[in-house]
C-alpha cells in the first residue's frame, strides 16, 4: 500500500494578521456544522484510497487549528483511524499558536495522539510581535514552547520570520538564539513575503511602510544558515532546519513530491497524476460537501513534463535529487539536457554531485530559485 500525507485546513481564527494570505475567517458560528463536514469528506475520500493508502502523517494547519476544542480535534483523528490503517508511529502535527493554549488544554491535545507542534511564533521581540498583530508577547511565547516540552513533547517546531521592516541583523539573530536555546528540534524561518490581498500589502502601497531590499534579505538569509549550523540544526529545505532525526515527515512528503490528500477549506491534494483543490470560503464548502460528498474546485490532469519538473523542483528544495530514482520514474533526458549547466554550477560551489545525489550548497540554497527556473 501507498503512504497518504493528510493535511486537515482549520480556518477558524481570532484575528487576521496583517501579513497573512491563508484562508481563516474569525466567525465561529459554523465551528461544528464544518467538523461535520471533515467527517463526510473523509468518508468519500476513503472509498476511494483506504484499499490501497496507509496514513503516515497528518498535519492540522489553517487558520489557528489550536483555537478549537481538542474534542473537535480528536473526533477528527478518530474517524481517520475508522476509515484507514495507519502506519506504525504515525506523525502528527498541531499548528499552535501562543496565547490560544494552556498546559491543560495541551495536555488535551496530546492525548488525542498529538506528537508534534507547531508554533507560530514569528518573533520574540514585542515589538516586531505588535507591528505583525500577533495576539502573543514574548513571555507567552516562550512559556508555551516550555509547557509543550514539560508535557512530555520532543518533537517541537518554532515559525520565525525575518526581513521585517526596519529589522537590524542583531535583532534577527536575537530571534534566532532564543529560539536554539528552547527546547525545541526544528526551526522554520520565513522571509517576510509581500501578498497581494493582506493587509500588509496595503499599507506599503499607501506609503504606511517601507520593505527592506532583496539584498538585505539574502543577506539574513545567509546568516541564518550560518546561524543554524553553528547551532546543530542541518538545513533539509529552503526554509527549515532541524536536530538530526526531526525533520518534519509530513512536510517530507511535498518536497519528496509523495502522495497526499488535503481536507476542509482551501486544501489541496495530490494523488496519482491528479492535483485539485478545495473551495476557499467555508460556506461553499460546507454546501459542496453537503450536496456531493466533496468540496474539489477545480482538479488537472498533470502531464509527464509537469510531474518530472515538480519533481526536481521540489527535491532540490529539499534534501536532494537522487538520479538513480529520476531516471527509473522519468529516463535520463533531463540529466542528458542539463549536464552541462550541473558541471557549471558544481564548478561555482552552488551544488554538490555525489554518487548520483545532486543537492544544494549554503550558496546553491540562497539562489535555488534563479538555478531551478533555468532547470525547468
Amino acid at each position: 500500500m501507498n503512504s497518504l500525507s493528510v493535511y486537515i485546513h482549520i480556518p477558524f481564527c481570532d484575528h487576521k494578521c496583517i501579513y497573512c494570505d491563508f484562508y481563516s475567517i474569525i466567525r465561529y458560528d459554523n465551528t461544528s456544522e464544518f467538523f461535520n463536514s471533515l467527517h463526510k469528506e473523509i468518508d468519500h475520500y476513503a472509498q476511494s484510497l483506504s484499499s490501497t493508502h496507509k496514513i503516515k502523517t497528518i498535519f492540522f494547519g489553517g487558520g489557528t487549528p489550536s483555537f478549537v476544542n481538542p474534542t473537535q480535534i480528536n473526533s477528527i483523528i478518530e474517524k481517520l483511524k475508522s476509515n484507514f490503517i495507519f502506519e506504525d508511529k504515525v506523525e502528527i502535527t498541531l499548528e499552535t499558536n501562543p496565547g490560544t493554549v494552556s498546559s491543560k488544554k495541551i495536555n488535551e491535545f496530546i492525548s488525542t495522539g498529538i506528537n508534534r507542534f507547531s508554533v507560530g511564533i514569528q518573533s520574540f521581540n514585542d515589538d516586531e510581535l505588535n507591528f505583525l498583530t500577533r495576539i502573543h508577547d514574548k513571555k507567552t511565547a516562550i512559556s508555551t514552547v516550555e509547557n509543550i516540552a514539560e508535557a512530555g513533547i520532543k518533537n517541537i517546531n518554532v515559525d520565525l520570520i525575518f526581513n521585517l521592516p526596519g529589522q537590524s541583523k542583531e535583532k534577527w539573530e536575537s530571534n534566532l538564539l532564543l529560539a536554539a536555546n528552547l527546547p525545541v528540534k526544528h526551526i522554520s524561518a520565513y522571509s517576510l513575503i509581500l501578498e497581494k490581498g493582506t493587509i500588509l500589502n496595503k499599507m506599503v502601497m499607501d506609503g504606511n511602510v517601507e520593505m527592506q531590499d532583496e539584498n538585505y534579505d539574502a543577506d539574513l538569509y545567509e546568516h541564518t544558515i550560518d546561524f543554524m549550523e553553528l547551532s546543530g540544526f542541518n538545513q533539509y529545505e529552503v526554509s527549515n532546519f532541524c536536530k538530526p532525526g526531526y525533520e518534519c515527515v509530513h512536510n517530507l512528503a511535498y518536497w519528496e513530491h509523495k502522495e497526499y490528500l488535503g481536507l476542509g477549506t482551501s486544501s489541496h491534494s495530490f494523488i496519482g497524476k491528479e492535483r485539485w483543490w478545495n473551495y476557499s470560503s467555508l460556506k461553499m464548502y460546507i454546501d459542496s460537501v453537503n450536496s456531493k460528498r466533496h468540496a474539489v474546485r477545480s482538479i488537472e490532469q498533470l502531464t509527464e513534463l509537469q510531474l518530472l519538473e515538480e519533481y526536481i523542483m521540489l527535491n532540490l528544495r529539499g534534501r536532494g535529487l537522487n538520479l538513480i530514482e529520476l531516471e527509473k520514474k522519468f529516463g535520463t533526458n533531463w540529466q542528458n539536457n542539463n549536464s552541462n549547466y550541473l558541471k557549471t554550477l558544481v564548478s561555482e560551489g552552488f551544488i554538490t554531485y555525489n554518487n548520483n545525489f545532486i543537492k544544494f550548497t549554503k550558496q546553491g540554497y540562497t539562489l535555488c530559485d534563479e538555478i531551478l527556473i533555468k532547470f525547468i
